[in-house]
Protein backbone atom coordinates (compact mmCIF):
# COMPACT_ATOMS: atom_id res chain seq x y z
CA UNK A 1 0.00 0.00 0.00
CA UNK A 2 0.68 4.06 -0.31
CA UNK A 3 0.72 6.57 1.59
CA UNK A 4 0.89 10.23 1.29
CA UNK A 5 -1.27 12.33 -1.26
CA UNK A 6 -1.08 12.68 -4.94
CA UNK A 7 -2.69 15.97 -6.31
CA UNK A 8 -3.95 15.95 -9.45
CA UNK A 9 -4.33 18.98 -12.03
CA UNK A 10 -6.60 18.09 -15.23
CA UNK A 11 -8.21 15.29 -12.96
CA UNK A 12 -11.34 14.50 -15.21
CA UNK A 13 -9.14 13.64 -18.22
CA UNK A 14 -9.21 10.18 -19.55
CA UNK A 15 -5.82 9.01 -18.57
CA UNK A 16 -5.57 11.23 -15.75
CA UNK A 17 -8.83 9.98 -14.02
CA UNK A 18 -7.32 6.59 -14.47
CA UNK A 19 -4.36 7.34 -12.45
CA UNK A 20 -6.31 8.96 -9.88
CA UNK A 21 -7.87 5.49 -9.85
CA UNK A 22 -4.85 3.99 -9.74
CA UNK A 23 -3.63 5.84 -6.65
CA UNK A 24 -6.53 5.58 -4.97
CA UNK A 25 -6.78 2.13 -4.70
CA UNK A 26 -3.11 2.01 -4.02
CA UNK A 27 -3.66 3.75 -0.68
CA UNK A 28 -3.01 7.13 -1.31
CA UNK A 29 -4.91 10.63 0.02
CA UNK A 30 -5.88 11.63 -3.66
CA UNK A 31 -7.76 15.03 -4.97
CA UNK A 32 -7.84 17.17 -7.81
CA UNK A 33 -8.78 19.89 -10.37
CA UNK A 34 -10.53 20.24 -13.16
CA UNK A 35 -12.34 23.01 -15.37
CA UNK A 36 -15.84 21.88 -15.77
CA UNK A 37 -17.55 18.91 -13.70
CA UNK A 38 -18.28 15.67 -16.23
CA UNK A 39 -19.76 12.38 -15.96
CA UNK A 40 -16.35 11.31 -14.85
CA UNK A 41 -15.79 13.71 -12.31
CA UNK A 42 -18.85 12.65 -10.61
CA UNK A 43 -17.73 9.41 -11.03
CA UNK A 44 -14.64 10.28 -9.76
CA UNK A 45 -16.26 12.08 -6.31
CA UNK A 46 -18.91 9.09 -6.00
CA UNK A 47 -15.60 6.94 -5.16
CA UNK A 48 -14.40 9.44 -2.52
CA UNK A 49 -12.37 11.54 -4.55
CA UNK A 50 -12.50 15.54 -3.59
CA UNK A 51 -12.44 17.49 -6.57
CA UNK A 52 -12.73 21.52 -6.88
CA UNK A 53 -13.70 23.33 -10.09
CA UNK A 54 -12.11 26.93 -9.46
CA UNK A 55 -8.49 27.41 -10.27
CA UNK A 56 -6.97 29.33 -7.08
CA UNK A 57 -4.30 28.11 -4.69
CA UNK A 58 -6.64 28.89 -1.67
CA UNK A 59 -8.74 25.44 -3.34
CA UNK A 60 -5.85 23.09 -2.60
CA UNK A 61 -6.79 20.64 -0.04
CA UNK A 62 -5.19 21.46 3.32
CA UNK A 63 -3.64 18.06 3.78
CA UNK A 64 -1.92 18.64 0.43
CA UNK A 65 -1.12 22.27 1.81
CA UNK A 66 0.69 20.91 4.93
CA UNK A 67 2.25 18.11 3.17
CA UNK A 68 4.58 19.39 0.59
CA UNK A 69 6.97 16.56 1.05
CA UNK A 70 4.94 13.96 1.01
CA UNK A 71 2.88 15.00 -1.76
CA UNK A 72 2.95 14.32 -5.83
CA UNK A 73 1.14 16.74 -8.03
CA UNK A 74 0.74 15.11 -11.46
CA UNK A 75 -0.60 17.59 -14.23
CA UNK A 76 -1.57 17.18 -17.62
CA UNK A 77 0.02 19.17 -20.73
CA UNK A 78 -3.71 20.31 -21.60
CA UNK A 79 -3.39 22.52 -18.46
CA UNK A 80 -2.23 25.84 -19.45
CA UNK A 81 1.01 27.67 -18.45
CA UNK A 82 -0.68 30.33 -16.89
CA UNK A 83 -2.83 28.13 -14.49
CA UNK A 84 -2.56 29.65 -10.92
CA UNK A 85 -2.26 26.66 -8.73
CA UNK A 86 0.47 25.15 -11.35
CA UNK A 87 1.97 28.12 -10.47
CA UNK A 88 1.88 28.39 -6.77
CA UNK A 89 2.61 24.40 -6.55
CA UNK A 90 5.46 24.42 -8.61
CA UNK A 91 6.72 27.97 -6.96
CA UNK A 92 6.75 26.11 -3.33
CA UNK A 93 8.46 23.50 -4.55
CA UNK A 94 5.86 20.52 -4.73
CA UNK A 95 7.27 16.96 -6.35
CA UNK A 96 5.74 17.73 -10.11
CA UNK A 97 5.65 15.53 -12.95
CA UNK A 98 3.28 14.98 -16.46
CA UNK A 99 1.06 12.34 -16.71
CA UNK A 100 3.37 10.24 -18.58
CA UNK A 101 5.90 10.38 -16.11
CA UNK A 102 3.89 9.21 -13.55
CA UNK A 103 2.63 6.30 -15.73
CA UNK A 104 6.17 5.43 -16.55
CA UNK A 105 7.35 4.96 -13.21
CA UNK A 106 4.71 2.64 -12.60
CA UNK A 107 5.39 0.76 -15.79
CA UNK A 108 8.44 -0.45 -14.61
CA UNK A 109 7.69 -2.49 -12.18
CA UNK A 110 5.48 -4.64 -14.72
CA UNK A 111 6.02 -6.37 -17.62
CA UNK A 112 4.53 -3.90 -19.92
CA UNK A 113 2.66 -4.04 -23.48
CA UNK A 114 1.85 -0.98 -24.71
CA UNK A 115 -0.31 0.45 -27.30
CA UNK A 116 0.33 3.41 -29.80
CA UNK A 117 -0.91 5.05 -32.79
CA UNK A 118 -2.75 8.79 -34.11
CA UNK A 119 -6.05 6.04 -34.64
CA UNK A 120 -7.25 2.80 -32.87
CA UNK A 121 -5.00 2.63 -29.79
CA UNK A 122 -8.02 2.58 -27.34
CA UNK A 123 -10.10 -0.11 -28.94
CA UNK A 124 -6.76 -2.39 -29.29
CA UNK A 125 -4.89 -1.78 -25.60
CA UNK A 126 -9.00 -2.04 -24.29
CA UNK A 127 -9.28 -5.38 -26.35
CA UNK A 128 -5.92 -6.45 -25.47
CA UNK A 129 -6.46 -5.75 -21.88
CA UNK A 130 -9.84 -7.55 -21.96
CA UNK A 131 -8.64 -10.69 -23.52
CA UNK A 132 -5.66 -11.00 -20.95
CA UNK A 133 -8.58 -10.88 -18.03
CA UNK A 134 -10.62 -13.73 -19.96
CA UNK A 135 -7.74 -15.84 -20.07
CA UNK A 136 -7.11 -15.72 -16.36
CA UNK A 137 -3.61 -13.82 -16.90
CA UNK A 138 -4.86 -11.31 -15.81
CA UNK A 139 -3.45 -7.38 -16.31
CA UNK A 140 -3.33 -3.94 -15.16
CA UNK A 141 -4.38 -1.69 -17.32
CA UNK A 142 -4.29 2.16 -18.16
CA UNK A 143 -7.09 2.82 -20.87
CA UNK A 144 -7.81 5.69 -23.54
CA UNK A 145 -11.55 4.91 -22.97
CA UNK A 146 -14.29 3.18 -20.84
CA UNK A 147 -14.16 -0.40 -20.93
CA UNK A 148 -18.03 -1.46 -21.47
CA UNK A 149 -16.74 -5.48 -20.40
CA UNK A 150 -15.38 -3.57 -17.23
CA UNK A 151 -17.34 0.46 -16.75
CA UNK A 152 -14.04 1.75 -16.12
CA UNK A 153 -10.26 2.96 -17.50
CA UNK A 154 -8.64 1.18 -14.99
CA UNK A 155 -7.92 -2.78 -14.69
CA UNK A 156 -6.40 -3.31 -11.53
CA UNK A 157 -4.94 -7.16 -10.97
CA UNK A 158 -1.58 -8.82 -9.33
CA UNK A 159 -0.61 -10.07 -12.45
CA UNK A 160 2.80 -9.11 -13.57
CA UNK A 161 1.09 -7.43 -17.14
CA UNK A 162 0.64 -4.04 -17.48
CA UNK A 163 -1.44 -2.62 -20.94
CA UNK A 164 -0.70 0.80 -21.57
CA UNK A 165 -2.26 3.15 -24.18
CA UNK A 166 0.38 4.59 -25.54
CA UNK A 167 0.08 8.34 -25.78
CA UNK A 168 1.88 9.97 -29.20
CA UNK A 169 0.53 13.65 -27.79
CA UNK A 170 3.31 15.90 -26.35
CA UNK A 171 5.34 12.14 -27.25
CA UNK A 172 4.23 11.00 -24.08
CA UNK A 173 4.65 7.49 -25.29
CA UNK A 174 8.41 8.12 -24.97
CA UNK A 175 8.17 7.76 -20.93
CA UNK A 176 7.79 3.70 -21.73
CA UNK A 177 9.99 1.13 -21.78
CA UNK A 178 7.76 -2.10 -23.06
CA UNK A 179 8.80 -5.55 -23.48
CA UNK A 180 6.13 -5.51 -26.52
CA UNK A 181 4.37 -2.62 -28.32
CA UNK A 182 1.94 -2.49 -31.32
CA UNK A 183 1.76 0.33 -33.64
CA UNK A 184 -1.52 1.15 -35.39
CA UNK A 185 -0.47 4.45 -37.25
CA UNK A 186 1.43 7.23 -37.63
CA UNK A 187 -0.07 9.24 -39.58
CA UNK A 188 0.15 13.06 -39.85
CA UNK A 189 -1.43 14.53 -36.17
CA UNK A 190 -0.95 16.81 -33.32
CA UNK A 191 1.26 18.91 -35.71
CA UNK A 192 0.83 21.86 -33.67
CA UNK A 193 3.21 20.09 -31.24
CA UNK A 194 5.22 17.94 -33.88
CA UNK A 195 5.08 20.49 -37.30
CA UNK A 196 5.28 17.82 -39.62
CA UNK A 197 4.39 14.35 -40.54
CA UNK A 198 8.22 13.51 -40.59
CA UNK A 199 8.55 14.87 -36.72
CA UNK A 200 5.68 12.09 -36.08
CA UNK A 201 6.64 9.41 -37.47
CA UNK A 202 10.43 9.74 -36.14
CA UNK A 203 9.02 9.78 -32.76
CA UNK A 204 6.77 6.62 -33.46
CA UNK A 205 9.98 5.14 -34.74
CA UNK A 206 12.02 5.99 -31.21
CA UNK A 207 9.31 4.64 -29.38
CA UNK A 208 9.71 1.23 -31.24
CA UNK A 209 13.46 1.98 -30.49
CA UNK A 210 12.53 1.75 -26.51
CA UNK A 211 11.16 -1.99 -26.76
CA UNK A 212 13.59 -4.36 -24.49
CA UNK A 213 15.78 -6.36 -25.90
CA UNK A 214 14.33 -9.83 -26.99
CA UNK A 215 10.41 -8.11 -26.97
CA UNK A 216 7.91 -7.82 -29.84
CA UNK A 217 6.76 -5.15 -32.04
CA UNK A 218 3.36 -5.84 -33.84
CA UNK A 219 2.97 -3.22 -36.36
CA UNK A 220 0.02 -2.67 -39.25
CA UNK A 221 1.37 -3.51 -42.82
CA UNK A 222 2.10 -0.35 -44.72
CA UNK A 223 3.32 1.69 -41.62
CA UNK A 224 6.82 2.66 -42.71
CA UNK A 225 8.83 4.08 -39.83
CA UNK A 226 12.54 4.77 -39.46
CA UNK A 227 13.30 2.50 -37.15
CA UNK A 228 15.98 0.82 -35.31
CA UNK A 229 14.92 -1.82 -32.87
CA UNK A 230 17.31 -2.88 -30.13
CA UNK A 231 18.91 -5.78 -30.32
CA UNK A 232 16.51 -9.55 -30.90
CA UNK A 233 13.29 -7.47 -31.22
CA UNK A 234 11.04 -9.45 -33.28
CA UNK A 235 8.46 -6.98 -35.82
CA UNK A 236 5.79 -8.47 -36.86
CA UNK A 237 3.03 -6.70 -39.41
CA UNK A 238 -1.02 -7.12 -39.19
CA UNK A 239 -3.68 -6.12 -41.42
CA UNK A 240 -7.71 -6.40 -41.70
CA UNK A 241 -7.36 -8.44 -44.62
CA UNK A 242 -3.92 -8.02 -46.54
CA UNK A 243 -1.61 -11.58 -45.64
CA UNK A 244 1.18 -11.11 -43.22
CA UNK A 245 2.34 -12.42 -39.92
CA UNK A 246 -1.46 -11.60 -38.39
CA UNK A 247 -4.85 -10.93 -40.45
CA UNK A 248 -8.26 -12.05 -40.62
CA UNK A 249 -9.99 -13.58 -43.93
CA UNK A 250 -13.16 -14.87 -45.12
CA UNK A 251 -14.62 -11.78 -43.33
CA UNK A 252 -18.89 -12.23 -43.43
CA UNK A 253 -20.76 -9.53 -42.13
CA UNK A 254 -23.73 -10.36 -40.48
CA UNK A 255 -26.89 -8.64 -37.99
CA UNK A 256 -25.89 -5.51 -36.20
CA UNK A 257 -22.63 -4.92 -38.33
CA UNK A 258 -21.13 -7.57 -36.67
CA UNK A 259 -18.43 -9.30 -38.44
CA UNK A 260 -17.44 -13.20 -38.27
CA UNK A 261 -13.71 -14.00 -39.87
CA UNK A 262 -10.78 -16.62 -39.96
CA UNK A 263 -7.98 -15.06 -37.50
CA UNK A 264 -4.35 -16.29 -38.91
CA UNK A 265 -2.04 -16.08 -36.37
CA UNK A 266 1.67 -16.40 -38.40
CA UNK A 267 0.08 -19.47 -40.22
CA UNK A 268 -1.97 -20.89 -37.52
CA UNK A 269 -6.08 -20.14 -38.49
CA UNK A 270 -8.82 -19.93 -36.40
CA UNK A 271 -11.70 -20.34 -37.44
CA UNK A 272 -15.30 -18.52 -37.55
CA UNK A 273 -14.13 -15.71 -34.70
CA UNK A 274 -16.73 -13.20 -33.84
CA UNK A 275 -16.13 -10.07 -32.76
CA UNK A 276 -18.37 -8.62 -30.20
CA UNK A 277 -18.81 -4.80 -31.44
CA UNK A 278 -19.71 -4.12 -35.22
CA UNK A 279 -17.33 -2.56 -37.68
CA UNK A 280 -14.79 -3.65 -40.32
CA UNK A 281 -12.00 -1.10 -38.33
CA UNK A 282 -12.76 -3.49 -34.84
CA UNK A 283 -12.01 -6.15 -36.98
CA UNK A 284 -8.08 -4.58 -37.84
CA UNK A 285 -8.18 -3.74 -33.92
CA UNK A 286 -9.09 -7.07 -33.02
CA UNK A 287 -6.20 -8.59 -35.59
CA UNK A 288 -3.80 -6.47 -33.82
CA UNK A 289 -4.70 -6.71 -30.16
CA UNK A 290 -4.89 -10.79 -30.56
CA UNK A 291 -1.22 -10.80 -32.33
CA UNK A 292 -0.12 -9.01 -28.68
CA UNK A 293 -1.53 -11.54 -26.87
CA UNK A 294 -0.83 -14.65 -28.85
CA UNK A 295 3.01 -13.71 -28.50
CA UNK A 296 2.00 -12.96 -25.05
CA UNK A 297 1.40 -16.66 -24.35
CA UNK A 298 -2.52 -16.23 -24.96
CA UNK A 299 -3.84 -19.62 -27.02
CA UNK A 300 -5.59 -19.00 -30.01
CA UNK A 301 -9.21 -21.00 -28.25
CA UNK A 302 -9.27 -17.93 -25.94
CA UNK A 303 -8.37 -15.34 -27.69
CA UNK A 304 -11.71 -16.69 -30.07
CA UNK A 305 -13.70 -16.70 -26.62
CA UNK A 306 -12.38 -13.43 -25.53
CA UNK A 307 -13.07 -12.05 -29.08
CA UNK A 308 -16.54 -12.54 -29.01
CA UNK A 309 -17.60 -11.43 -25.18
CA UNK A 310 -15.67 -7.86 -26.11
CA UNK A 311 -18.34 -5.50 -25.31
CA UNK A 312 -16.59 -2.37 -26.80
CA UNK A 313 -15.37 1.10 -25.58
CA UNK A 314 -17.42 4.08 -24.72
CA UNK A 315 -17.56 6.36 -27.60
CA UNK A 316 -16.08 4.28 -30.33
CA UNK A 317 -18.50 3.25 -32.93
CA UNK A 318 -20.39 3.66 -29.65
CA UNK A 319 -24.36 1.67 -30.33
CA UNK A 320 -26.46 4.42 -28.32
CA UNK A 321 -30.00 3.70 -29.79
CA UNK A 322 -31.16 0.80 -32.48
CA UNK A 323 -34.72 -0.16 -33.39
CA UNK A 324 -35.80 -1.17 -36.66
CA UNK A 325 -36.96 2.52 -37.88
CA UNK A 326 -33.44 4.26 -36.50
CA UNK A 327 -29.96 3.84 -35.21
CA UNK A 328 -28.26 6.25 -33.57
CA UNK A 329 -23.97 5.16 -33.11
CA UNK A 330 -21.42 7.77 -31.15
CA UNK A 331 -17.71 7.90 -31.97
CA UNK A 332 -14.86 10.40 -30.56
CA UNK A 333 -13.41 10.52 -34.35
CA UNK A 334 -11.91 13.92 -34.62
CA UNK A 335 -8.95 13.09 -37.54
CA UNK A 336 -10.08 13.20 -40.98
CA UNK A 337 -8.73 8.86 -41.22
CA UNK A 338 -10.64 8.19 -38.26
CA UNK A 339 -14.12 9.38 -39.43
CA UNK A 340 -13.20 7.99 -43.14
CA UNK A 341 -13.38 4.26 -41.07
CA UNK A 342 -16.10 5.17 -39.04
CA UNK A 343 -18.40 6.08 -42.20
CA UNK A 344 -17.27 3.39 -43.61
CA UNK A 345 -17.78 0.79 -40.75
CA UNK A 346 -21.32 2.37 -40.74
CA UNK A 347 -21.97 2.29 -44.22
CA UNK A 348 -21.22 -1.29 -44.81
CA UNK A 349 -23.61 -1.71 -41.78
CA UNK A 350 -26.76 -0.09 -43.73
CA UNK A 351 -25.99 -0.59 -47.52
CA UNK A 352 -27.84 2.23 -49.34
CA UNK A 353 -29.28 4.13 -46.48
CA UNK A 354 -29.01 7.94 -45.69
CA UNK A 355 -26.75 8.31 -43.12
CA UNK A 356 -26.90 11.82 -41.03
CA UNK A 357 -23.47 12.94 -39.61
CA UNK A 358 -23.30 15.61 -37.40
CA UNK A 359 -19.37 16.33 -36.62
CA UNK A 360 -17.59 18.97 -33.80
CA UNK A 361 -14.20 19.84 -34.94
CA UNK A 362 -11.57 19.56 -32.51
CA UNK A 363 -8.91 21.76 -32.00
CA UNK A 364 -8.54 25.46 -33.88
CA UNK A 365 -4.98 23.75 -35.12
CA UNK A 366 -5.85 20.46 -36.72
CA UNK A 367 -9.13 22.06 -38.71
CA UNK A 368 -6.96 24.39 -40.46
CA UNK A 369 -4.32 21.91 -40.80
CA UNK A 370 -6.90 19.16 -41.97
CA UNK A 371 -9.90 20.96 -43.53
CA UNK A 372 -9.75 19.50 -47.18
CA UNK A 373 -9.58 15.84 -45.50
CA UNK A 374 -11.86 16.75 -42.91
CA UNK A 375 -14.34 17.89 -45.83
CA UNK A 376 -13.26 14.40 -48.37
CA UNK A 377 -14.31 11.84 -45.44
CA UNK A 378 -17.68 13.92 -44.40
CA UNK A 379 -18.45 13.89 -48.24
CA UNK A 380 -18.85 10.03 -47.34
CA UNK A 381 -22.29 10.95 -45.75
CA UNK A 382 -25.05 12.22 -47.18
CA UNK A 383 -26.26 15.13 -44.93
CA UNK A 384 -23.58 16.82 -42.67
CA UNK A 385 -24.09 18.91 -39.63
CA UNK A 386 -20.77 21.04 -38.75
CA UNK A 387 -20.77 22.24 -35.19
CA UNK A 388 -18.37 25.14 -33.87
CA UNK A 389 -15.16 24.17 -33.35
CA UNK A 390 -14.30 22.91 -29.93
CA UNK A 391 -10.64 24.98 -28.94
CA UNK A 392 -9.81 22.54 -25.86
CA UNK A 393 -6.38 23.96 -24.92
CA UNK A 394 -6.28 26.48 -27.75
CA UNK A 395 -7.11 30.27 -27.99
CA UNK A 396 -9.02 31.46 -31.57
CA UNK A 397 -7.30 31.66 -34.86
CA UNK A 398 -8.66 34.33 -36.89
CA UNK A 399 -10.45 32.86 -40.18
CA UNK A 400 -10.25 29.01 -38.52
CA UNK A 401 -13.55 27.87 -38.02
CA UNK A 402 -16.49 25.31 -39.16
CA UNK A 403 -17.03 27.64 -42.62
CA UNK A 404 -13.88 26.40 -43.38
CA UNK A 405 -14.84 22.52 -43.64
CA UNK A 406 -18.06 23.32 -45.01
CA UNK A 407 -16.97 25.50 -47.80
CA UNK A 408 -14.77 22.35 -49.12
CA UNK A 409 -17.93 20.21 -48.90
CA UNK A 410 -19.80 18.97 -51.76
CA UNK A 411 -22.70 17.05 -50.35
CA UNK A 412 -25.71 18.83 -51.00
CA UNK A 413 -27.11 18.71 -47.32
CA UNK A 414 -25.04 20.64 -45.19
CA UNK A 415 -25.69 23.19 -42.36
CA UNK A 416 -23.79 24.26 -39.23
CA UNK A 417 -25.33 24.09 -36.12
CA UNK A 418 -24.35 25.11 -32.34
CA UNK A 419 -25.02 22.73 -29.75
CA UNK A 420 -28.59 24.08 -28.94
CA UNK A 421 -30.13 23.66 -31.87
CA UNK A 422 -29.04 20.10 -32.54
CA UNK A 423 -31.91 17.95 -31.08
CA UNK A 424 -34.35 20.36 -32.61
CA UNK A 425 -32.62 19.71 -36.11
CA UNK A 426 -32.65 15.81 -35.19
CA UNK A 427 -36.42 15.88 -34.04
CA UNK A 428 -37.35 17.74 -37.37
CA UNK A 429 -35.14 15.33 -39.74
CA UNK A 430 -35.81 12.34 -38.01
CA UNK A 431 -32.70 10.65 -39.43
CA UNK A 432 -32.72 6.81 -40.35
CA UNK A 433 -28.86 6.67 -39.68
CA UNK A 434 -27.15 9.28 -37.25
CA UNK A 435 -23.89 9.33 -36.66
CA UNK A 436 -22.11 11.81 -34.01
CA UNK A 437 -18.46 12.71 -34.29
CA UNK A 438 -15.78 14.52 -32.42
CA UNK A 439 -13.89 14.74 -29.17
CA UNK A 440 -14.84 17.76 -27.74
CA UNK A 441 -17.97 17.84 -25.57
CA UNK A 442 -20.45 16.81 -28.18
CA UNK A 443 -20.70 13.61 -26.14
CA UNK A 444 -23.05 15.60 -23.84
CA UNK A 445 -25.59 15.28 -26.49
CA UNK A 446 -25.63 12.20 -26.77
CA UNK A 447 -27.97 11.44 -23.93
CA UNK A 448 -30.31 14.32 -25.04
CA UNK A 449 -30.65 12.92 -28.88
CA UNK A 450 -31.24 9.34 -27.72
CA UNK A 451 -34.21 10.58 -25.43
CA UNK A 452 -35.44 12.90 -28.58
CA UNK A 453 -34.99 9.42 -30.77
CA UNK A 454 -36.90 7.74 -28.15
CA UNK A 455 -39.53 10.11 -28.36
CA UNK A 456 -40.03 10.10 -31.92
CA UNK A 457 -40.95 6.43 -31.91
CA UNK A 458 -43.51 6.44 -29.19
Amino acid sequence: MMTGNVYFLGIGGIGMSALARYYKNAGAEVSGYDLTQSELTRSLESEGINIHYQDHPDNIPRHVIENRFDTLVIYTPAVPASHRELNWLRDQGYDMVKRSVALGRISENHTTLAVAGTHGKTTTSTLLAHILQHSGTGCTAFLGGISKNYNSNLLLSDSSFLVAEADEYDRSFLQLHPRAALITSADADHLDIYGTHQAVKEAFARFASQILPGGDLVIKKGVELPMQLQPDVSCHTYHFQDPCDFYATNHVIGKGGIFSFDLMLRGQKVKECRLGVPGYVNVENAVGASALAYLSGISPATLKEALESFQGVSRRLDVRYNTPGCCYIDDYAHHPIEIRAAVLSVREWFPGEKITGIFQPHLYSRTRDFAVDFAQSLNLLDQVVLMPVYPARELPIPGVGAEMIADRLTVKEKYILDATQIVDFVKEQRPRVLLTLGAGNIDRLAGPITDCLKELEL
